[in-house]
């Protein structure tokens, strides 16, 4: 159990600030945003309605033919709720026209295409509607790597990235997301019976606890396994988190200028 405490009133607060204040200085008025009908997606959705205005925020969910059904309801039921614009675009079509292509895809390959179909349609919408695009990748994720580089880890705001999974169930209670939403299991949806923690091999709250003391409190190895964690889930969340270093840096430029004359 992750150890840290937080003030959900004033993170919530803080956000709504974050999010218009970011917003303005880039000198837009709109954001769009992928609602999935997932937590994530559907607190962004809550606390970007709260700090632009409801007439201000695009919904854009984007199902493939395997999407659940309540994913789809709930995507519906939180812009109804809202009152924000929603759009719905069926990626089917063009991605398939690219799998059909290609029959050795395996899913990893499969996923991370329609991860970055559905960011390429999120800045699409964002040119039409002169918006910018929100993102909702929580803090574990990032971590972990657990994301498609240029597809859901992609936008220009991200007002989650520095909260644990857990944290995101907790605050989406606090901003009043539907219980049914929260309780979901969560699912980026990449193929059929795709869970997050059985795709990652633990639970998030696990690995949230685990994050916490090795990230955010700094504690080493011997520690760690003090406070109860098993050695062998240690090294593999330390070897997630190292093999993904570069999808949490902008592109490496190679510096050249200091040759010139």
């Amino acid at each position: 159990m992750i150890s840290l405490q937080l003030d959900y009133e004033r993170v919530h607060e803080d956000l709504v600030k974050f999010i218009r204040d970011e917003v303005l200085k880039a000198g837009f008025e709109k954001a769009v945003l992928g609602l999935s009908g997932g937590v994530d997606s559907s607190l962004c959705a809550y606390l970007t309605t709260e700090a632009l205005g409801n007439e201000n925020v695009y919904g854009i969910n984007m199902p493939y033919r395997f999407s659940s059904t309540d994913g789809i309801q709930y995507a519906r039921h939180v812009a109804s709720k809202l009152k924000i614009h929603f759009i719905s675009i069926e990626i089917t079509p063009m991605i398939d026209a690219y799998f059909d292509s290609f029959s050795d895809m395996d899913p990893i390959r499969k996923g991370n295409k329609m991860a970055r179909e559905r960011m390429s349609i999120l800045y699409d919408q964002s040119a039409r509607f002169k918006a910018l695009v929100m993102g909702s990748s929580n803090k574990t994720e990032i971590l972990l790597g657990y994301g498609t580089i240029y597809g859901d880890t992609a936008c220009a705001i991200n007002p989650l990235g520095d909260l644990y999974k857990t944290k995101v169930w907790d605050l989406a209670r606090e901003v009043g997301v539907p219980e049914e939403i929260i309780e979901k299991t969560p699912s980026a949806e990449l193929w059929q019976g795709q869970t997050d923690e059985g795709e990652l091999g633990f639970s998030y709250t696990e690995v949230d606890g685990l994050l916490n003391l090795m990230i955010d409190k700094g504690l080493n190895t011997r520690k760690l396994v003090e406070r109860g964690f098993k050695e062998d889930f240690i090294e593999r969340v330390m070897a997630r988190i190292r093999s993904s270093g570069f999808k949490r840096r902008m592109p490496i430029v190679a510096e050249i200028s200091k040759y010139g004359k």
